[in-house]
């Protein structure tokens, strides 16, 4: 005893020393190493249950559990039985003697260490387990630590980690089954005795009239006041439940009782603060006292009540097992009743919530949910999401469910939430309901009308009010709220999504109700168009300046809310632009002809009076204001392009086509003023956007002609000196050549006009690349030369990316104005391959050309190309470039691995006497320098190539005759190439050995595809040499767990590799992948082989995988906590 007593000394000591801040890391790895040893010993758990007994020092307690819990999960096998006996009567008793006395973290990691010896021996050697729980729950005074260890029993034993053979996680899944009728009876008899013992029925006279009050729930009640140990206990069994219900499956075992109590608890989450004093925390996780005090140590706090925050966390965890419910999709037939109750209960709940009329005082709605606990609105928002997106078809039949005046309250409930992020999630709920209601619209149009007629009146409400939400004149101080300047990870604003969201059901509401949308947003809309087109006559025109004659506060204020609206407003008007095209384009057409020349007549008027050049009061505020406001008009304008094209083609046959004339020619005289490098930005932006459209959609014959559009030409060719910014000019350049290169809708082939305009073309690009055709070779390394080498490679390709999808005689006259251009860039690019950044700007034009216009350039002078790049990319080249990951070097190799991609897939036999030097290139040069590298994007792109050689040249390995395929005869396969083939192969498997989740899931795919389209797995070269290596590599793969997130992926791959030959996967290679696993007994390899039953079918075939890999490692982490010199039976 002394000796133990001594040790217990040293180890409070060391443990001190090691926790110590003066302690060096030397120190403390000794420390470390000396603890380590301790607890490997034979028999150190004797020591730790006396240290744990007789030690209040927290450390040393936490390293005994430790020890405890190591020798439960990973040495339980090789515990003698008396030993393991022992421990299942001490531990429990240790338990139940020190509870109350233990800080709570100390007492959930003994909790822990028992629920784990359950998990390893209950029902067989441990079976009163489970029962002992049971009677600790319905003990008084231990119920809360009965709680606490239900709710582990549910976590550790549904959920185990791999420890467990798959047997085993089988037959506890189905032991706890077994027991949940009388745990959920046990748990609502603790919230039902907890609630009828502190709740008055609503006939108590209570302080103000309740008779608004009045729900769903029968035997409606109120609690007046919670003692804190029922607050406590109730907290822990919803805690037990919510888990509970995240696995049971729905049943009758989920009483009408039980889900009254869960709600009737949720109703605290709905109750106002009352001003009492705070009650110390009842969470699972907190401090000793107050969670699971045994009998005599609560009996000081009896009567004391629990506090808002404390009944506000009831109703959180209340909330958390409705949604945990709610979550489930799969419900049974006769549960539409039980859903129906819940919906109801909801009911009752969403009417408190949006009551005003408290008994308090008269709290508005909102003022009502800012004062309610801020996780009980979420999770109250969260049911609602669940409920409309995975329950409302189910419901919205029921005649017994007020489902109009449910969204009456949702209403209430959205437009009344105090947070904005509260706010939007509501908005998600009325897009997901929009959805459905759509849906259910498109699959019964036979009763449209009567669908619509029952929510019209919901849906315009909806409408008006969302749109009220964004407007500033409204809600000025919350909007301004909102950030519009950082952006997130989607690039955009805080305000920016908060307006999209909000226009998004605009947009859905337009689906539904057009002519309603219309005639509620364009009223709205001419409001604030009507204070921005008056603004005109407050301009001031002096000698020198021009200025804004409104200065007053209030006027200023006025103005700047009327901007900020006109810009959403406009912004909600080309969001809608999609509903007036298409089949509805004629019933339409006079709505949509109202809304483009309105927005033609405010681009024309912001153009004209270029209010962003004037002087003004507030220029900080106002002027940004009124830059957007032009912007949007022009952005608003262009999403009507689509419309306008249609328009295009409809007049091409009428006579009279001066409305369409007119709407051009105004759109084009308010665009081009603004294509100038003085306008600000954002402005010049939208008017090349609409410039481009203009030229791209809408394709009018009559375009290239109009005076405003000549001016463009001539800036952009003459006037060199006056650069627009690189992306406006990119973007001009781009109208420009897509007015002469594509041809005009509705128009035959000989009224094209093609020999002008390809004259044009060529005068365009010749004046384009003037500069760029006269650079000095060698280079001078001026860097202006730099500068027009880039910024003419940049036009260049996204005139050809422009039009790679179009007519094959726009791209050939794209091709005839460039070719000179191409022999100089190919004559620059040796002289350059030194400057990686430049290189990379070459290789994208060069990769844009293969992609549109491989076959106008032609067969020689493709070859010419690609043999100019791969005797640039030598050895040592490629080296240099990759091995500066992320690099300009290493982005070069990446697109010139792109440029092979786009040549091995050309079909017929064009480039195939190319393959072989490319495939060398591949395999010899590139391959060996990222094999054993990260280079995760140049390795992307190098297996991409070697995909797409074997995926689209399969006969170059493989020449099957087209008589043997159809036969499917046994004959030999043909094959050529045969030593690149198997190099590819072991590439491909090597990239399965190494840690790069992506390369492999890419890759995997890849020998899929190979496998689905050319029957790789099936070829006889596979069959007999690769087959089996890759199934074994895929295999140790999912037993290492290295790549988890892919294991269904690699369970398929593995599936279709075995159907090649069912019959010799089970007889051979199994057996023989099992005598080569390290680690087992014979007899395990055995039950191992006998458990994989011979299944032919996916499903079968992939639970066979997962016991397998689940019961090697199971086996190995037995074998391996046997003591030294075990006998195995």
């Amino acid at each position: 005893m002394a000796s133990e007593e001594a040790s217990l000394r040293a180890l409070e000591s060391l443990m001190t020393e090691f926790f110590h801040s003066c302690t060096t890391n030397d120190r403390k790895r000794e420390i470390e190493e000396l603890l380590n040893s301790f607890a490997g010993q034979p028999g150190s758990w004797r020591h730790c249950l006396y240290f744990l007994s007789n030690s209040r020092n927290e450390y040393v307690m936490m390293y005994s559990l430790t020890v405890f819990e190591n020798l439960v999960n990973k040495m339980w096998v090789g515990v003698a039985s008396e030993d393991k006996a022992e421990l299942r009567s001490c531990l429990p008793k240790l338990l139940l003697s020190q509870h109350a006395l233990l800080p709570f973290f100390i007492r959930n990691k003994l909790c822990k260490v028992i629920v784990d010896i359950g998990r390893q021996d209950w029902p067989m050697f441990y079976h009163d387990f489970f029962s002992n729980t049971l009677q600790l729950v319905q003990s008084p005074s231990l119920a809360p630590l009965g709680l606490v260890l239900l709710k582990m029993t549910s976590e550790e034993l549904v959920c185990p980690r791999e420890d467990l053979s798959v047997a085993r996680k089988e037959e506890l899944k189905k032991l706890l089954l077994e027991q949940i009728p009388t745990v959920l009876n046990l748990l609502t008899g603790i919230l039902e005795t907890v609630w009828d013992k502190h709740s008055v029925t609503v006939t108590t006279p209570p302080p103000s009239p309740t008779s608004r009050e009045t729900g769903l729930l029968v035997g409606d009640s109120t609690p007046v006041g919670l003692e804190s140990e029922s607050g406590t206990l109730c907290l822990l069994a919803l805690e037990c439940l919510a888990h509970l219900f995240s696995w049971i499956p729905l049943s009758s075992s989920i009483t009408p009782a039980l889900l009254a109590s869960i709600f009737h608890f949720a109703r605290f989450g709905c109750q106002l603060p009352v001003k009492t004093k705070p009650l110390p925390t009842s969470n699972g996780d907190s401090s000793p006292g107050s969670l699971l005090a045994n009998g005599s140590g609560g009996q000081g706090r009896t009567g004391q009540m629990v506090g808002h925050a404390d009944r506000a966390r009831l109703g959180v965890m209340a909330m958390s097992c409705i949604n945990e419910l709610m979550c489930k999709n799969c419900v049974p037939l006769d549960f539409e009743e039980f859903l129906l109750r819940m919906f109801q209960q909801t009911f009752y709940l969403l009417q408190r919530l949006t009551n005003s009329h408290s008994h308090t005082n008269t709290h508005s709605v909102k003022n009502r949910l800012q004062e309610l606990d801020e996780s009980y609105v979420e999770k109250f928002t969260d049911f609602l999401r669940l409920f409309v997106s995975v329950h409302l078809r189910r419901i919205e039949s029921n005649n017994q469910f007020p489902l109009v005046e449910f969204l009456a309250l949702l209403f209430k409930y959205t437009f009344n939430q105090p947070a904005h992020e509260g706010y939007l999630a509501c908005l998600e709920i009325w897009s997901i309901f929009l959805d459905y209601l759509t849906t259910k619209i498109r699959s019964r149009l036979a009763d449209r009308d009567s669908v619509l007629n029952r929510y019209k009146d919901a849906l315009v409400l909806l409408l008006r009010e969302v749109l009220n939400r964004i407007q500033f004149r409204l809600n000025q101080s919350q909007l301004e709220e909102l950030d519009d300047e950082t952006l997130d990870d989607d690039q955009q604003t805080e305000w920016q999504r908060y307006l999209r969201q909000s226009l998004e059901v605009v947009a859905r509401v337009m689906e539904l109700l057009p002519s309603q949308t219309f005639s509620i947003l364009f009223p709205v809309l001419q409001e604030d168009l009507d204070i921005y087109l008056g603004l005109q006559q407050f301009i001031v025109t002096t000698r020198t300046n021009r200025r804004l004659n409104i200065t007053a506060e209030a006027d200023c204020r006025k103005l700047h809310c009327a901007l900020r609206d006109l810009s959403s407003l406009l912004q909600a008007v080309g969001r809608l632009a999609e509903f007036f095209t298409g089949d509805v384009f004629t019933a339409r057409f006079n709505d949509a002809l109202a809304i483009v020349q309105r927005l033609a007549e405010v681009t024309c008027y912001g153009s004209q009076i270029s209010l962003y050049d004037v002087e003004m009061a507030v220029p900080s505020v106002l002027k940004p204001d009124l830059i957007d406001v032009h912007a949007q008009s022009l952005a608003a304008l262009q999403a009507y392009s689509h419309w306008l094209a249609q328009f295009c083609s409809e007049v091409q046959q009428q006579r009279d086509q001066t409305q369409f004339v007119d709407l051009i020619t105004s759109s084009m005289a308010a665009t081009t003023p603004l294509i100038n490098g003085k306008v600000p930005e954002k402005l010049l932006l939208s008017a090349c956007h609409l410039l481009v459209s203009m030229a791209t959609t809408v394709r009018p014959v009559f375009l290239v002609s109009l005076p405003a559009v000549q001016n463009v030409f001539n800036l952009i060719t003459e006037n060199h000196n006056h650069r627009l910014p690189q992306e406006a000019h990119v973007l001009v350049c781009r109208a420009l050549s897509n007015m002469l290169l594509l041809p005009w809708p509705s128009l035959p082939e000989a009224e094209q006009q093609w020999p002008s305009r390809s004259t044009s073309h060529a005068r365009l690009i010749s004046s384009l690349t003037h500069q760029y055709r006269l650079l000095p070779r060698p280079p001078d390394h001026h860097p202006t030369s730099k500068v027009v080498l880039q910024q003419t490679l940049c036009v260049l390709k996204d005139i050809v990316d422009s039009i790679s999808g179009e007519a094959t005689k726009s791209r050939q006259i794209c091709y005839q104005s460039l070719q000179e251009s191409v022999q100089v860039t190919l004559a620059l690019f040796p002289l350059y391959i030194q400057q990686p950044d430049v290189t990379d700007e070459m290789l994208s034009f060069f990769l844009t050309l293969f992609q549109a216009l491989r076959v106008q350039m032609g067969v020689a002078f493709t070859e010419q190309i690609i043999q100019t790049f791969l005797s640039m990319f030598t050895r040592e080249q490629l080296a240099v470039s990759i091995l500066q990951e992320g690099s300009a070097g290493s982005k070069v190799v990446e697109k010139f691995l792109k440029i092979l991609q786009v040549v091995v897939q050309e079909p017929g036999q064009t480039f195939k006497p190319m393959l072989p030097s490319i495939l060398s290139l591949c395999m010899e040069q590139v391959y060996p320098i990222v094999a054993e590298r990260s280079c995760p994007d140049v390795k992307a792109e190098m297996f991409e190539l070697l995909f797409q050689i074997l995926h689209q040249n399969w006969r170059f390995f493989f020449k099957t005759s087209v008589l043997s395929s159809v036969q499917r005869s046994g004959a030999e396969e043909h094959m050529e190439n045969q030593a690149q083939f198997i190099a590819a192969m072991q590439a491909f498997g090597q990239s399965f050995l190494q840690p790069d989740i992506h390369i492999f899931k890419q890759n995997l795919s890849y020998l899929e595809i190979l496998n689905s389209k050319h029957k790789l797995y099936h070829r006889k070269l596979f069959r007999s040499s690769m087959l089996f290596h890759f199934i074994n590599v895929l295999l140790q793969v999912l037993l290492h767990k290295s790549h988890d997130l892919l294991q269904d992926d690699i369970t398929l791959a593995l599936y279709n590799m075995a159907a090649v030959d069912f019959q010799a996967f089970y007889s051979s290679f199994l057996p023989e992948f099992l005598n080569g696993c390290q680690g087992l007994d014979p007899h395990q390899r055995t039950t191992l082989a006998r458990n994989f039953t011979p299944e032919r079918d996916l499903p079968s075939f992939s639970q066979g995988v997962y016991r397998l890999v689940n019961d090697l490692r199971f086996y190995r982490l037995c074998n391996g906590s046997l003591p030294p010199g075990t006998l195995k039976l």
